[in-house]
């Protein structure tokens, strides 16, 4: 219960994390259809460096990059402002955001949650996948949601690669300093490499 709580309090907290001009901006996007098609316009004219490692149309083009297809447009703007200011670190993105100004990134954010996931093709380990939704179902779903697509600010996690997704649930596990804050350091402290692969199979393979 203790941690639930941790989970819900952080996903509350979150909220405040996006520039205040920049949700005046995808509020006002959300009501006008035309400025809407003008930032998806824009931010597709943007994102020609982002193309190189995750696709033109959000769907990765390497097993360890996110698909940015159908995430929260708010989400990728928070990541974005967390890469701009170093909080995040990527040997990638941390030079790319900071070049991007507020306009861009939510562009660029509503140009990527407008694609259409591809989603993932191929066998599926059905016994993996059974752990894997058991512990989604068990730990997860108060701030991912029941079919893991997220909110505003926590990402969509269905249909992102395995292997990205191993790798990025290992490094909060291990507390790597590039996650430093996170609050899924707490959540993932205990879990097994068994663990994360089942998640990771789990998630890759849901479509909702």
């Amino acid at each position: 219960m203790r941690v639930l709580v941790l989970v819900l309090f952080s996903c509350l907290a979150s909220l405040a994390l996006a520039d205040e001009k920049a949700m005046q901006r995808f509020n006002q996007l959300s009501a006008d259809p035309v400025l809407r098609q003008q930032a998806y316009e824009a931010g597709h004219e943007r994102i020609r460096f982002c193309g190189n490692c995750h696709g033109e149309n959000g769907n990765s083009k390497r097993p360890h990059i996110p698909n940015l297809a159908e995430q929260n447009p708010v989400y990728l703007f928070n990541a974005f402002e967390k890469f701009a200011s170093g909080e995040r670190k990527d040997f990638v993105m941390s030079k790319l955001a900071p070049v991007l100004t507020l306009e861009d990134r939510v562009n660029v954010a509503i140009y990527f949650g407008q694609q259409k996931l591809q989603g993932h093709e191929g066998p599926v380990n059905e016994a993996l996948r059974q752990q894997g939704e058991a512990q989604f179902k068990s730990t997860c779903t108060a701030c991912h949601g029941t079919d893991a697509t997220g909110r505003d600010t926590t990402p969509r996690l269905a249909g992102q690669p395995a292997e990205y997704l191993r790798q990025a649930l290992t490094r909060f596990r291990d507390k790597d300093p590039s996650r430093a804050g996170s609050v899924m350091m707490t959540i993932a402290a205990d879990f097994s490499d068994a663990q994360i692969d089942a998640l990771a199979t789990y998630l890759q393979q849901l479509q909702p």
